[in-house]
């Protein structure tokens, strides 16, 4: 069982990277080892900046 449980949450990490669910969480990462003291933006504040930064300098992706 516990082989079983180590590939199911393996599995759920890398579909939860694919989706960007864990982006925030890496960005607060980043902001406190990299920036600390800085403001730290809610992550609906995170996802706009994200989307306009995505919007105003567009680079070839997949989809």
């Amino acid at each position: 069982m516990g082989r079983a449980r180590t590939v199911a949450h393996q599995i759920g990490w890398y579909w939860s990277s694919l989706m960007g669910d864990n982006h925030y969480r890496r960005y607060l990462e980043h902001l406190a080892r990299r920036h600390p003291g800085a403001p730290v933006p809610t992550e609906r504040e995170y996802w706009r900046m994200r989307h306009a930064a995505t919007e105003s300098n567009p680079q070839s992706r997949c989809c």
